[in-house]
C-alpha cells in the first residue's frame, strides 16, 4: 500500500515538474519573441504580449498602465535611433498554473544627441497565463547605473549681454535648412538646466515640422513669423506674430513656422534642448 502511494506521489510530482518545465520554456520563448518585436518595431505585437491591464515601471518615468499607455510608451522606445535592447532571464519561478515570475538582466543602448546612451540592470517580470497563453502582467526593470543628477542650481553670477555685440554661430540641426544662427545668452542649451538663446532666421526661412520633449517660451524680438501647430504643415492655419509677441509651446507638441523678413526670436527653456523632426509617436 505504501509502495503504491509512493508511486502515485512520484508520478504526480513528475507531471508537475514536466508542466512547470513546459511553462518555463513557453515563457522563455515569449520573451525571445518580445525581443524580436522590439527589434522589428512591431508595437502591436509588443502590446499583445501584455495583459490588457498590465503595468510597465521604467525608472524615472511615469508608470505605463493598460494597453493604450503601453502602446504609446513602447511606440516611442522602438523609434529611438540605433536602439539595441536585450534581456536574459536568470530564473523563472512558476508559482501556479497561471502565475510565474521571471528574474533577469538587461542591456540597452541608443544614439543620443551627443553620442551613444547605454544602460544595464536587472528586471522582474510577472507573467499571467490568459486563455492558455503567457502574458506580461508587470514589467519592472531596475537600472544599475548611477541616478541622474538633479537640476543644476541657478548660477549666482551676474550675466549681461549687449545686443549689438552678441556672438552668433550657425544653427543647422539635421533636417533644417541652412541660414539660421544661434547666440547663447545664458546657460548651456544642450545640458540640463535653464537656458536662454536667440535664434536669427533669414526672410522666408521655413522651420520644418518638429517637436521637443521640453517646453519652449518664445518671444519675437524683430521681424515676424507665421507659426502653426499640428501633425501636418498647413500654412493656411498659422497665426501671425510680430515683435513683442510671445508664444508658449508645450512639451511634445509638433509645430512649424515661416519667417516674414529677417527675424530674431528669443527662446527660454530647460535643457537639454532636443529637436525631433515630425510628430511624437
Amino acid at each position: 500500500m505504501k509502495a503504491t502511494t509512493m508511486v502515485v506521489a512520484i508520478a504526480v510530482l513528475s507531471q508537475a515538474a514536466g508542466a512547470q518545465s513546459k511553462d518555463e520554456q513557453a515563457i522563455r520563448e515569449a520573451g525571445r519573441a518580445w525581443q524580436r518585436y522590439v527589434a522589428r518595431q512591431h508595437v502591436d505585437s509588443i502590446v499583445a504580449i501584455h495583459t490588457p491591464d498590465a503595468m510597465v515601471m521604467f525608472g524615472n518615468s511615469p508608470v505605463m498602465k493598460g494597453s493604450p499607455s503601453i502602446r504609446a510608451g513602447w511606440g516611442e522606445i522602438v523609434k529611438l535611433p540605433g536602439l539595441d535592447m536585450h534581456w536574459t532571464p536568470t530564473r523563472i519561478d512558476v508559482a501556479s498554473p497561471t502565475v510565474a515570475t521571471e528574474y533577469g538582466t538587461y542591456t540597452d543602448s541608443y544614439d543620443g544627441p551627443t553620442g551613444k546612451v547605454s544602460d544595464a540592470g536587472t528586471y522582474v517580470t510577472i507573467w499571467h497565463k490568459v486563455r492558455g497563453k503567457w502574458r506580461v502582467a508587470l514589467d519592472a526593470p531596475v537600472s544599475n547605473q548611477p541616478a541622474p543628477p538633479g537640476m543644476p542650481p541657478e548660477t549666482s553670477d551676474f550675466v549681461a549681454r549687449s545686443g549689438g555685440s552678441l556672438a552668433w554661430s550657425d544653427f543647422a540641426p539635421p533636417g533644417f535648412p541652412s541660414g539660421a544662427k544661434i547666440s547663447v545668452l545664458q546657460g548651456d542649451p544642450f545640458s540640463a538646466g535653464q537656458f536662454v538663446v536667440r535664434l536669427s532666421f533669414p526672410d522666408g526661412y521655413q522651420v520644418p515640422l518638429h517637436w521637443h520633449p521640453t517646453a519652449e517660451y518664445v518671444t519675437v524680438m524683430s521681424g515676424g513669423l507665421q507659426f502653426g501647430m499640428g501633425n501636418v504643415v498647413d500654412m493656411s492655419a498659422t497665426q501671425s506674430y510680430s515683435p513683442g509677441d510671445f508664444v508658449y509651446i508645450p512639451p511634445r507638441h509638433a509645430h512649424f513656422l515661416q519667417t516674414r523678413g529677417a527675424t530674431v526670436v528669443q527662446l527660454n527653456g530647460l535643457g537639454p534642448f532636443q529637436m525631433n523632426l515630425g510628430t511624437p509617436k
